[in-house]
């Protein structure tokens, strides 16, 4: 997507949605693009000069940032402020993700806005919450699913918890709920043309995730104790096992009726192995499971479970995985910019979403962009004149590395 292309209207259940972002890392940047994927357009707000924020990458891949158009506006600037209530006034919400206070700080809090425009959508996202002691702190994913529980309940026994990438907290338990709450606020304000902050926390969303796990728990069907569970590689029939080659199989038939088609595609009979049923065995059949899978690769087992109900899958590297036949068909995985990546979900039947578009360097529509949404040119002019708006590149200098958008 070229900074000078026309305006195209994009596709999906979001389209005619307009929503601002005031750019950062981590959530805030996913849940904008599950909204612009589902058709909303997003005017996304950079820094004026490299933030520093994230980890350095050309442009191209900082795949969260795709679909939208990028301005660069200083908002510690009075009249860069001022621009994004302009913004406001036109938008039918707003997202941020800095610490508790900030947005206050810098004149765009949320009484503000929602006094620019009284149906604004602000969602706000957090590690611990506007409120609470530990709000002002700050935090990573890890610690947030520390305090909801999650992390605790993940690894194997007689190991200590796994960090599960950052999926949990700043991903499920923060854009996902962030991208919902945002949605709900919407259809709220649609209806009474009242607006409202969404302050979403990913402590909270990681701990919403684990509603299952607590209601096992308190029925006593749950163990805190790790790798004792049957979600948790406790369960022989729930594990990831080796094969010949080193690679790995998921193996997931928890009811058994499908556990009665894993043990007949092994070879193995049912006497053959300790009763399933029963914790106390768990380890003894496991260690049949694994001896049996090691006798043969990864590609002989799936070849002999293929078609079946075993609940057997192959572990696939970020490289594989968007070849395997089933993505392929499914197009789960599309190409921007070169660039593979997971493609818009979930799938519409009736407003199907768009291909992605490339992200855009910092800043690349200042100008074009800020026009659609009804800035006049003289006042760009003047903004720009100012510092208030527009990238400050320095000679050489990251900012003009990043607009290569290359290598």
């Amino acid at each position: 997507m070229s900074p000078d292309a026309p305006f195209e209207p994009r596709r999906g259940p979001l389209a005619g949605i307009r929503i601002v972002e005031l750019a950062g890392i981590g959530p805030a940047p996913m849940a904008c693009m599950l909204l612009a994927d589902a058709g909303a357009e997003i005017l996304r707000i950079d820094r004026p000069s490299p933030s520093g924020l994230g980890i350095a990458k050309p442009v191209r891949f900082d795949c969260l940032a795709r679909s939208r158009r990028s301005v660069a506006i200083d908002l510690k600037h009075p009249e860069g402020a001022a621009v994004v209530l302009d913004l406001v006034r036109g938008a039918d919400a707003l997202i941020e993700g800095f610490r508790p206070g900030t947005t206050e700080r810098l004149g765009l809090g949320p009484e503000t806005c929602l006094a620019a425009k009284p149906s604004l959508v602000y969602g706000r996202i957090t590690g611990w919450g506007q409120t609470g002691p530990l709000a002002p702190t700050a935090g990573h994913d890890l610690n947030y699913i520390a305090l909801s529980g999650a992390l605790h309940a993940i690894g194997r026994a007689g190991a200590p918890p796994t960090p599960p990438l950052n999926l949990v907290g700043d991903f499920g338990g923060g854009a996902l709920y962030l991208a919902f709450g945002l949605v709900s606020a919407l259809l709220h304000a649609r209806a009474t043309g009242q607006g409202q902050v969404v302050d979403a926390a990913m402590t909270d969303g990681a701990a919403g995730l684990m509603t299952s796990a607590y209601g096992l728990h308190a029925a006593g069907l749950h163990s805190d104790e790790r790798g004792a569970n049957v979600l948790d590689s406790g369960a022989p029939y729930y594990e990831v096992y080796a094969c010949a080659d080193g690679r790995f199989v998921s193996v997931a038939p928890i009811e058994a009726k499908f556990r009665d088609v894993l043990l007949d595609r092994m070879g193995l009979a049912p006497t053959e192995l300790p009763d399933l049923d029963d914790p106390a065995s768990w380890p003894a059949a496991k260690a049949v499971l694994a001896a049996r899978f090691r006798e043969r690769s990864q590609a002989e087992w799936c070849g002999l479970f293929e078609g079946s109900d075993a609940c057997v899958a192959p572990v696939l590297s970020l490289a594989e995985a968007p070849s395997h036949p089933h993505n392929r068909a499914r197009g789960a995985f599309v190409v921007v910019d070169g660039v593979a990546q997971p493609g818009p979900v979930p799938r519409f039947s009736a407003t199907p979403s768009a291909v992605p578009t490339p992200p855009e360097a910092p800043g690349a529509s200042t100008r074009t962009a800020l026009a659609a949404w009804g800035i006049a040119p003289e006042r760009l002019d003047r903004l720009e004149e100012e510092g208030a708006i527009g990238v400050r590149r320095s000679p050489g200098g990251a900012a003009a590395r990043a607009g290569a958008g290359r290598p």
